[in-house]
């Protein structure tokens, strides 16, 4: 199929995710093509890639946006759906999505997103540090470009924004509290990277004044306390990510002193 002809590329972005990356590309037939950017992959996440599409960027990226971005621009359809290996697309969402870009005048939209621990759907607490409820993954090419951070990279979009879509993605976002907790030390340590390249780390008493603040808004305003123990959790991990990726970050420049 030509470029001209490709009305929806379907995207993912992996590094070594063998254990899961064939569920989340067999749900993507429904696109006209599959792109899958292989970020440093040292496991069998290349071979299992090509059973599902010849349409292979293979590289090696520091920048979580970086990597995005390069996988933006190898798409050659008109629609461009952004996926990770951790997520699966439903029936119902694929096509929601086929309809939607048949007839919609509009250049970019949200998509909903369920959040499972294990087999528990978690809906409520969640906080940009630990996850997401609402995305915007479907979007017309040439209208959303990725900043330039590892962990959680600022977004710039232009165009008209549709109503958000009925249908979630299914994101396995942790298999228990540990995998949480290890989520929670990974994303703090990309972002003490960040924060050290730009010298803006903050001072620590700002940090520590955000713990109550943040742990506020996702166990009380977001309603974690009606996930029980997992939203105590993950209020807990998201009121910890600005002072921990602080610490990380001044101990790493203190260290190179």
């Amino acid at each position: 199929m030509t470029g001209e002809g490709i009305g929806l590329s379907a995207l993912v972005v992996a590094h070594n995710e063998e254990g899961q990356l064939a569920e989340c590309l067999d749900c993507l037939t429904f696109a006209d093509e599959i792109v899958v950017v292989l970020d440093k992959c040292t496991d069998g996440t290349g071979e299992i890639t090509k059973r599902f599409t010849d349409h292979i960027i293979e590289g090696a990226w520091d920048i979580e946006g970086d990597r995005r971005n390069a996988g933006i621009e190898a798409c050659r359809g008109k629609w461009i759906f952004e996926i990770d290996a951790d997520e699966r697309v439903t029936p119902d969402l694929a096509n929601e999505i086929q309809k939607l870009i048949r007839e919609t005048d509009a250049d970019i939209f949200d998509v909903p997103v369920d959040n499972y621990i294990g087999s528990r759907l978690v809906r409520f607490g969640w906080m940009a540090a630990m996850g997401t409820t609402v995305t915007p993954r479907l979007f017309r090419k040439g209208i959303k470009k990725w900043g330039g951070q590892r962990v959680h990279p600022h977004l710039y979009v232009n165009g008209l924004k549709g109503a958000p879509l009925a249908h979630a993605i299914v994101h396995h976002t942790a298999g228990n509290i540990s995998d949480l907790l290890r989520r929670l030390d990974r994303n703090t340590t990309w972002r003490a990277r960040d924060l050290v390249e730009t010298g803006e780390i903050g001072s620590f008493p700002n940090m520590v004044r955000k713990i109550l603040s943040r742990f506020w808004k996702c166990y009380v305003a977001r309603r974690g306390y009606r996930e029980n123990g997992y939203g105590f959790v993950i209020a807990l991990c998201a009121a910890l990510y600005p002072v921990l990726s602080h610490l990380k970050a001044r101990l790493e420049i203190e260290g190179e002193a």
